[in-house]
């Protein structure tokens, strides 16, 4: 069993962890993951009843019930860093005891879903559209940072995507990452189309968006939108979910990204007033969780 030092897991002084202030009693074995913190009420508002709520900074939580399931609601902030943060203090709190600092002989898998929101790339996903991401592409170069990364994402698909977008080395090696298949279907059902999310490292440039400023490629995103891989076509930006996955393949855990469309950039159109139509994908997750 491993030993983790105060420098490489610093844990606060009331027994919580670092970043999220959540203590491993307090964590339920199914997680929803919001990026807004304002959204973990939202989740929690069909609770039948709470009984722990924590919150530091954008980090979240509310641990409760809904019919029966324990589920803890965790906020992520926005980006793969974030990501980084939360999915590793997570584990960290099933799977390593706070008092020793020690790695727990009994492995605790984790089940995590993420709900977000994201941009449509076909005319098959306009705004209101739920997707489930089946693989994500991570343009934030996050996995490539951690051994085993090759183990866990699919490289074919990489390598057939870096030519197809005539990929510039300067932007970093992207990587695809794949969601638990068993809890696709266990959550997607007939009401996500499933397909491949492209995550990002930041919203304007990274997504082609031009503003005041130009970017490396102007006709990326006619690339992506072309892009075919078998039967697979890429079906939207967001910029979590090849973080997500990719972290909790190489840490044992199950986890997937499901969003809904609020902007389609195929059709140049954005929905700002989406906050009322995201409660039903919360209530379908809830329910099939």
């Amino acid at each position: 069993m491993k030993h983790f030092p105060p420098s490489e897991l610093p844990i606060n002084a009331d027994g919580s962890a670092f970043h999220l202030h959540l203590k491993p009693e307090n964590l339920a074995d199914k997680v929803i993951l919001v990026g807004d913190p304002g959204r973990v009420a939202t989740v929690a508002a069909h609770f039948d009843s709470i009984e722990a709520e924590v919150a530091s900074r954008e980090f979240r939580t509310i641990t409760g019930t809904y019919k029966g399931k324990r589920i803890t609601a965790q906020s992520t902030g926005i980006g793969c860093d974030n990501i980084d943060i939360v999915v590793t203090e997570l584990d960290a709190l099933a799977n390593i005891d706070f008092t020793t600092r020690m790695e727990n002989e009994k492995f605790r898998q984790l089940t995590l879903v993420r709900i977000g929101t994201c941009g449509g790339l076909q005319p098959e996903t306009p705004i209101g559209t739920f997707v489930a991401s089946s693989k994500s592409i991570g343009f934030d170069g996050l996995l490539n940072y951690y051994a085993g990364r090759d183990k866990v994402c699919d490289l074919e698909l990489e390598e057939a995507f870096v030519k197809h977008m005539d990929w510039c080395a300067k932007k970093g090696a992207p990587y695809v990452a794949t969601a638990c298949p068993e809890l696709i279907e266990q959550i997607a059902g007939e009401e996500m189309v499933r397909g491949i999310t492209i995550a990002c490292g930041g919203f304007y440039g990274p997504q082609g968006r031009q503003i005041r400023l130009g970017i490396q490629d102007p006709n990326q995103n006619e690339k992506v939108e072309s892009f075919r891989y078998g039967d697979l076509k890429v079906c939207n930006f967001e910029m979590e979910s090849s973080a997500l996955a990719g972290l909790a393949s190489l840490f044992g855990h199950r986890a997937m990204t499901c969003c809904m469309v609020i902007a389609n950039r195929y059709a140049k159109e954005m929905n700002t007033q989406y906050k009322n139509k995201i409660d039903d994908l919360i209530r379908l997750v809830l329910d099939r969780i």
